[in-house]
């Protein structure tokens, strides 16, 4: 189920970028898909209506008309439409997250996920951000993140499928493991 799904995601994705490339509009398209990620992300009811085969087009494009408004770009908002009509509407959020991934390969930017204890001062953010573009050769990163209190101390990177484990408790585990082999 899964690569049908991404199957049917990429290419949606990628009519999107050419049309953003098409207008020099990429930024302005990963801004509004950044603000559609955060509108489901932040409404169930709005995910789970939209995902609903029960209820017709007409209702899902005048929810969307009125939640969105003007603040999409008009070209991003008849794409909305355009998934409705093809009853994709409920693949949005996965839609928008692979247009963003499409957005930072267009310009050469990583994806790093941070955890941390406490949130992150300017300068650490900073700080990180030149490691990561040190270590993975990019020309930007964007930073995502997020609280963990059970790190203990320290962070985590998580940069695609590597992990950098710099936490307290990623250290105490090592500690661990180490006085059990020997």
């Amino acid at each position: 189920m899964t690569t049908l799904k991404e199957s049917i995601v990429e290419p949606y994705a990628r009519a999107l970028m050419s049309l953003a490339q098409e207008h020099d509009l990429t930024e302005r398209f990963g801004e509004d898909a950044a603000s559609l990620i955060k509108l489901l992300q932040d409404s169930d009811d709005l995910r789970q209506f939209l995902a609903n085969p029960l209820i017709d087009g007409a209702s899902k494009k005048a929810v969307l008309h009125q939640i969105v408004g003007d603040q999409l770009h008009p070209y991003v908002k008849n794409f909305l439409m355009v998934l409705v009509d093809r009853r994709r509407i409920g693949l949005l959020d996965r839609i928008c997250q692979q247009y963003q991934a499409l957005l930072r390969e267009l310009k050469q930017t990583v994806l790093a996920e941070v955890y941390s204890v406490r949130e992150l001062t300017d300068a650490q953010v900073q700080t990180i951000k030149s490691k990561v573009m040190a270590i993975t050769g990019a020309r930007d990163v964007e930073l995502s993140t997020s609280l963990d209190p059970s790190l203990i101390g320290g962070i985590v990177i998580k940069i695609g499928s590597q992990i950098i484990d710099a936490s307290l408790r990623g250290q105490l585990r090592q500690i661990s493991l180490r006085l059990m082999a020997g």
